[in-house]
C-alpha cells in the first residue's frame, strides 16, 4: 500500500469524531497501562471518543508515528490535531484542561 493510501486512512479515522485515541487494544480491552490511563481519563471527562487498535493494522501504527512527528502510543487528537500521548493527557486532565479542550471541541457527552 502507498503513503498517500495510508495516510487517507489516517485522515478517514480523525475525521470520524471531534476526538481520537490512536492506542494499544480497544476502550474495553486496553493492552498497554498507557492506553488504558488515557481511556480512564477520558471516560471520566465523559468524552465520546473514535479509537483505533494500532495492533489491527501494524502500516498505520508506523505511517503514524511520521505523521504525528511522535514516536509512542496512545496518541489523543481533537479535530485532528495531535493533542499528545499518555502524559499530556493525563497532565491536562488532572489541570481540568482536557475535559475544557473535550467540551470546546463538541467531544462530551
Amino acid at each position: 500500500m502507498s503513503d498517500s493510501e495510508v495516510t487517507a486512512r489516517i485522515k478517514t479515522h480523525l475525521s470520524a469524531a471531534p476526538a481520537v485515541l490512536f492506542m494499544k487494544g480497544t476502550p474495553d480491552f486496553p493492552q498497554c497501562g498507557f492506553s488504558a490511563q488515557a481511556v480512564a481519563a477520558l471516560n471520566e471527562c465523559r468524552a465520546g471518543f473514535h479509537a483505533v487498535n494500532i495492533f489491527e493494522d501494524p502500516e498505520l501504527r508506523e505511517a503514524l508515528k511520521a505523521y504525528s512527528n511522535w514516536p509512542t502510543f496512545p496518541q489523543l487528537y481533537l479535530k485532528g490535531e495531535l493533542l499528545g500521548g499518555c502524559d499530556i493527557a493525563l497532565q491536562m486532565f488532572r489541570s481540568g484542561e482536557l475535559k475544557q479542550a473535550l467540551i470546546e471541541a463538541g467531544a462530551t457527552r
